[in-house]
């Protein structure tokens, strides 16, 4: 699981667009996306990179990324 600080989210719009990318990448990715707190929880096998690569592409810049564990 990574946890990313996403800057540039600022509506609902946002949330989706954000999701499809990350749904595009791994279809079965679990993706919470928080516009109120700007970040981004996705459960994927995907590598990090690739997740960043994802979000920057819609558009959106990734202030900070990091693995998180599992409880």
């Amino acid at each position: 699981m990574y946890e990313l600080k996403v800057d540039g989210m600022t509506c609902g719009g946002c949330v989706n667009s954000v999701k499809r990318a990350l749904q595009a990448i791994d279809a079965n990715a679990r993706i919470d996306v928080d516009l109120h707190s700007k970040t981004v929880k996705i459960d994927t096998a995907v590598e990090l990179h690739a997740v960043k690569a994802a979000v920057e592409d819609a558009g959106y810049d990734v202030l900070s990324a990091a693995r998180k564990l599992r409880l």
